[in-house]
């Protein structure tokens, strides 16, 4: 099956100031629709704790999910998802740094879908699951779905954050996933924009404003997560998300 690239793409220019990225703040996460100012406190009341996820050797797709899927989105969708599964159980001796690359690279060759054209939503948070079987989604959808995939395959949560930030070249408000090798280091950006992994010091085309992850929330004025700010177990969207990915025995 021949996977199509992202349909949206974006053009790098040089940082005149590499440490831009790392000199906002990283708090909180999404809200509302692209396109939109965050406001913080409704965001902040938005998000919800996050249930274990499956360790990435034990990880299996359910074969009556699978039927599901295939019936309703066709075959190419089924062996989509299977080479997913084959992706989370490969050899779990691979570095973090192996696995940031494979899947990025898996997962961007996604299109990218607003959820109003995809969802018939202002703003609708996929699972892992409905994003492979539609091949499609907006930029959190990406995000989500990078998370939890690089969780499967043993990657530490305290590594991972989702980070909502401003795309300047684009003029909109856009989600990536950020990997920490320490807590105190500089963070790798995995983008559905942009192909290549890269330092935040070399994406001054971003200005970070929140992030999260299943533990917290941050608010961060230097570099890293900063302050933290309290639990992400508060949003009906993550809980939607949470449910629906129990649902598909995830």
């Amino acid at each position: 099956m021949q996977l199509l690239p992202p349909s949206l793409t974006i053009i790098e220019g040089e940082s005149t100031h590499k440490k831009s990225f790392l000199l906002y703040a990283i708090v909180v996460k999404y809200t509302y629709k692209i396109g939109h100012f965050l406001h913080f406190l409704v965001f902040f009341w938005f998000l919800i704790g996050i249930a274990p996820v499956i360790s990435g050797e034990d990880f299996q797709l359910d074969k009556e999910l699978l039927n599901k899927v295939e019936l309703k989105y066709g075959k190419d969708a089924r062996s989509l998802l299977i080479a997913w599964e084959g992706l989370i159980i490969q050899d779990m001796s691979m570095t973090d740094l192996d696995k940031l690359k494979r899947v990025n690279d898996f997962l961007n060759q996604m299109e990218f879908v607003d959820d109003r054209i995809h969802w018939q939503k202002e703003d609708y948070w996929a699972t892992p699951i409905e994003f492979l079987s539609t091949r499609g989604g907006d930029c959190e959808d990406f995000a989500i779905a990078k998370y939890f995939t690089l969780k499967t395959m043993g990657i530490d949560e305290d590594k991972l954050n989702l980070t909502y930030v401003k795309a300047l070249n684009l003029n909109v408000h856009h989600m990536v996933l950020t990997y920490f090798s320490t807590p105190d280091a500089e963070p790798l950006i995995l983008d559905s924009l942009v192909g290549e992994i890269k330092p935040a010091s070399q994406r001054a085309d971003l200005i970070p404003i929140y992030s999260f992850n299943g533990t917290g929330l941050w608010l961060a004025k230097q570099r890293g997560r900063g302050k933290l700010a309290g639990s992400s177990n508060r949003l009906q969207h993550w809980r939607d998300l949470m449910q629906r990915m129990s649902d598909d025995n995830f």
